[in-house]
Order: C-alpha cells, then sequence, then structure tokens
C-alpha cells in the first residue's frame, strides 16, 4: 500500500493531466450537439461490428455440431431413396417391386473422417466407428456426392478404408446413360481422376457421362456416382475406349462419410456357398490299365 501511495505521489501532475483530459472530452461531446452525433454513431458502429464478430465466432464454433446434424439427416434421407430405388424398377416391358426386406436392405451408418491421404500410391482413411457400432470389413463407404471406398478392417471403435485413390481398389461400375459395364480404377496419378476400363470402343460413351455404381454387387447399392467422364479416346489396342473421370467425391473436404451395411449380406454369401450353388468341377475320365 506504501508503494502505491508512493507511486501516485511521484506521477500526480500526469494523473491529474489524465483526469482533467477525461473531463474536458467529456464536456466536448455532452455539451455540442455535432461531436456528440459523431461519437454516438462511431461507438455503435463499432460495437455492432464487435457484437457480429462475436456471433461469427460463436457460429463457426457450432459448425461442428451443425455438420452432425446435417450428417444424420443426409442418413437418414439417403436410407429413404436406396429403400424407394430399390423398391420400383421400371424398364420396357418389366415391372419389378422387390419386397420391403430386400428393399431396405442397404443400412446408411453415419462416421466422422479423422484421417485421410491423396498423395500416396496407396490412400486410406480412418473413420471413427468399428465393431462397436456394427461394422466390419468389405463394407462400402460413400459421402454425400459419391462413392469412398471400402473398410479394409475394424477395431472395436475405429476403422481403416481403403480409398478408391489406391492402386489395388477397383470396383464395378457402369455409365447411367445407357447401362454399359465396365471397370473403374486409380492409376496412381492425379487424385481428381480415375479411369474406366472394358468398355468396348462400339459402345456409346459421351463427355459429362455419369458412370455409377453397377447392380452387381452387395457392396454398394446401385447408381452411387463415381464420377464424371472428361475424356474419350481408344486404347492402343483399338478394343476397348480409353476413359478418364472426374472424381465425384472431394477428398480434400471430406468430414462425414456414410458406410453401408447390407442386412442380407450374409444371406446372400451362405447361398452362394450352398453346394448346389458352386460351380461344378470338370470330372476326368477314368484312366484304364493295360493287361
Amino acid at each position: 500500500m506504501y508503494r502505491l501511495f508512493q507511486f501516485i505521489s511521484k506521477q500526480r501532475a500526469f494523473i491529474v493531466f489524465v483526469l482533467l483530459e477525461v473531463l474536458s472530452l467529456w464536456m466536448f461531446y455532452s455539451y455540442n450537439n455535432y461531436p456528440n452525433a459523431v461519437f454516438f454513431n462511431t461507438t455503435n458502429y463499432y460495437a455492432a461490428k464487435a457484437l457480429e464478430t462475436s456471433n461469427s465466432i460463436a457460429v463457426y464454433y457450432n459448425l461442428r455440431n451443425v455438420n452432425q446434424d446435417l450428417a444424420m439427416e443426409n442418413k437418414q434421407l439417403r436410407e429413404m431413396v436406396l429403400k424407394l430405388q430399390a423398391q420400383q424398377l421400371v424398364q420396357p416391358k418389366v415391372n419389378y417391386k422387390a419386397d420391403s426386406i430386400v428393399a431396405a436392405r442397404f443400412q446408411p451408418i453415419v462416421a466422422k473422417v479423422t484421417e485421410l491421404t491423396t498423395n500416396q500410391f496407396n490412400n486410406f482413411i480412418t473413420i471413427d466407428k468399428g465393431t462397436a457400432d456394427g461394422l466390419a470389413p468389405g463394407m462400402g463407404v460413400i459421402s454425400s456426392t459419391g462413392v469412398v471406398g471400402k473398410i479394409k478392417s475394424c477395431s472395436e471403435h475405429m476403422s481403416r478404408v481403403i480409398s478408391i485413390l489406391h492402386s489395388e481398389y477397383t470396383m464395378s461400375a457402369k455409365i447411367r446413360r445407357n447401362n454399359e459395364i465396365g471397370s473403374v480404377k486409380w492409376d496412381g496419378k492425379n487424385p481428381e481422376l480415375l479411369e474406366m476400363t472394358d468398355v468396348s470402343r462400339y459402345k456409346s460413351v459421351k463427355q459429362r457421362d455419369t458412370i455409377v455404381t453397377s447392380d452387381y454387387n452387395y457392396v454398394f447399392p446401385a447408381d452411387i456416382a463415381i464420377g464424371y467422364v472428361t475424356k474419350v479416346g481408344v486404347k492402343k489396342d483399338m478394343t476397348f475406349h480409353d476413359i478418364q473421370l472426374k472424381v465425384a467425391t472431394n477428398f480434400n473436404t471430406l468430414s462425414y462419410v456414410y458406410v453401408i451395411k447390407n442386412r442380407l449380406e450374409k444371406e446372400v454369401k451362405q447361398l452362394e456357398e450352398t453346394p448346389e450353388n458352386k460351380t461344378p468341377q470338370t470330372s476326368k475320365a477314368p484312366q484304364t490299365t493295360k493287361p
């Protein structure tokens, strides 16, 4: 306390000067209309700016909750879309309607991306769901815009996903416009581009065609976007098209994904493994021995 009084005593002239300056400014703005209006408007402007900045910060930190809510809503909407697509398939002279169990066999599970790479030759993604959430190796993973990859391994609370940007990952695909079947694979170079193979050069392929998942797998539902045709040519063997695609999923901004759980996967595998459904082996003719 003694030091405080000592400091005030030494600085009394400066303190009195500051107090007089504050008093004079207050009197100047209080008894003059124009400066008072300018001061009032200026303080209101900066107060509004401070409030706007405070609200922006609050909204920014609330984005995580908003994204989680949107991901859950997208999950519900995607599940409804998948069910409706499977229930009714109308083609010329065909009026197909799947039963309710088959139509609802694909169940999306929301997961958050915790780690991913796009600059490697073999890229992987880590998500925050595992066996405790019903996930298992082999399940397909998609985003709100297209295919992401397939689960390789799971722990109790985490899973490792093989990205479609992986040199050994090939998936069955089709051209949405005409249902022509082919295979899609990454060449290990540009993370924004894929290549589609095994499409005959005599089949129609156009730029901006949408390439989607085919009907011949139980990992992904049909018609999930994979990419969009950016270039069409002919391979050197002159037999197949040389097709380049732009990836449908933006991996640089990927935050949430949907793991596709096929409720009928075990039933399908058991059906395929029954003896009557296995491909019979060619029997060899019995050998005869010479007398």
